[in-house]
């Protein structure tokens, strides 16, 4: 085992290189562009043994990736933001394919307007598409996670394709300490993948997507459901067996000083590391606060969630997204879990749209609400957390694209 200062993308094509992947079919596109770069110098080397294709779109790549994952080849390939949702349409057909693959997403806002920084309305957009879905925190998990996707993709429970996703610019290049582990290390852990139903040149056989009516399509959707249910029993155990091989111990989710909390915060992603940071420094102030990280989105640990937040005094939940008419998506998918009558009071608040930066104070008002919310009862209406000065500087740039008129009526 070596330890390198690795950014997360190159971290993410570490992972491909240990898991000995057969074929790369990629595109790409900022922030991910460094992860197949890298996989470009090794496989031109000769570092890397795998067949790498730059294809002409991000809906190629998926249909190639699905394509190569049905002959049983292992396959990787990665994302982000716009290209994702150019090849959405795949998603749900190499889901419904029931290909092992995995899919690196490196998060970025969806436009317009324009950004190149982070939040995850690209890869929550994909959350009902079969695609089952691990968010990473830090550079080590990303290397982590990728491994530990190829073991859940092709657990025969299971037999689904996996998403690792990991925060733009924020992860994608920033570098942190990385324990590689030796190939041989990675063999006992990721065997060779050895496919249920794959083509083969010496055994004829055909494959086709039958046009079904209602009873035979509502079975195979619910197939796929129940193989993603199963999907959590496979990662407890598949995480299980990591932490036995490497030292490191990945749960569904991760609790961070839950054991005596009060109230709770429930986060995602790298923007955790700044919630863990308030967490402490609020512990210092004396107020029992916990943060929940999630990061298992799809299957969603239901159990694990309500078990870990049903008796808490109350729960905020922080979505780095904003589905657009109602709200933070993963408010409303905590409130389901949360679906005993003893269930806390729960309060949505939305921040680090396009990156933006979370702030000491707004977890100092986040906090407030909770004692509040303890005694009034929780609301689904969502919080913007943004400040006065920022909304100024918005009627700023809005006055001078109005030639120096006042904005605020824009």
């Amino acid at each position: 085992m070596t330890r390198e200062l690795l950014t997360g993308n190159a971290a993410a094509a570490w992972g491909a290189r240990l898991a000995e992947v057969d074929y790369l079919p990629v595109y790409p596109i900022t922030p991910q562009t460094e992860v197949i770069e890298t996989l470009a110098q090794w496989t031109a080397s000769g570092a890397m043994k795998a067949r790498l294709v730059t294809m002409d779109s991000e809906h190629s790549m998926l249909t190639a990736a699905g394509a190569a994952a049905a002959t049983g080849a292992r396959v990787f390939t990665a994302s982000s933001s716009q290209g994702l949702v150019y090849g959405f349409e795949m998603l749900y057909t190499i889901a419904g394919w029931r290909v092992p693959l995995v899919l690196l997403n490196v998060s970025r806002a969806l436009s317009a307007p324009i950004t190149l920084e982070p939040d995850h309305n690209d890869i929550l957009a994909a959350r009902d598409s079969g695609f089952l879905q691990i968010h990473a925190e830090s550079c080590q998990e990303v290397l982590d996670c990728v491994l530990m996707a190829y073991r859940l993709a092709e657990h025969p429970d299971v037999h689904l394709p996996v998403m690792v996703n990991l925060d733009g610019f924020y992860l994608s290049f920033t570098r942190e300490p990385v324990e590689l582990p030796a190939l041989e290390e990675v063999r006992a852990f990721l065997p060779e993948y050895r496919p249920l139903h794959g083509f083969s040149a010496s055994h004829g056989m055909a494959q086709g997507v039958a046009v079904l009516g209602g009873a035979g399509y509502s079975f195979f959707k619910y197939q796929m459901h129940r193989a993603a249910e199963a999907a959590l029993t496979a990662h407890d155990a598949i995480a299980g067996e990591f932490c036995r091989h490497f030292g490191r111990c990945y749960g569904a989710v991760e609790g961070f000083r839950l054991d005596d909390a009060e109230w709770v915060i429930v986060m995602s992603n790298s923007f955790s590391t700044v919630g863990k940071a308030e967490v402490t420094r609020l512990r210092a102030r004396g107020e029992k606060v916990g943060l929940l990280r999630l990061r298992l989105i799809r299957p969603f640990p239901n159990q694990e969630i309500e078990w870990l937040l049903g008796n808490r005094r109350a729960v905020a939940v922080i979505d780095q997204n904003i589905s657009i008419g109602k709200g933070g998506i993963l408010f409303t998918e905590i409130a389901s879990a949360l679906r005993r009558r003893t269930a806390p009071p729960l309060l949505s608040f939305i921040g680090g749209l396009g990156g933006r930066r979370f702030r000491s104070e707004e977890f100092d008002a986040i906090l407030t609400a909770l004692h509040a919310a303890a005694d009034e009862g929780g609301s689904a209406e969502p919080t913007l957390l943004y400040s006065e000065s920022e909304y100024q500087q918005v009627m700023e740039m809005l006055r001078i694209a109005h030639g120096g008129t006042d904005g605020s009526r824009a």
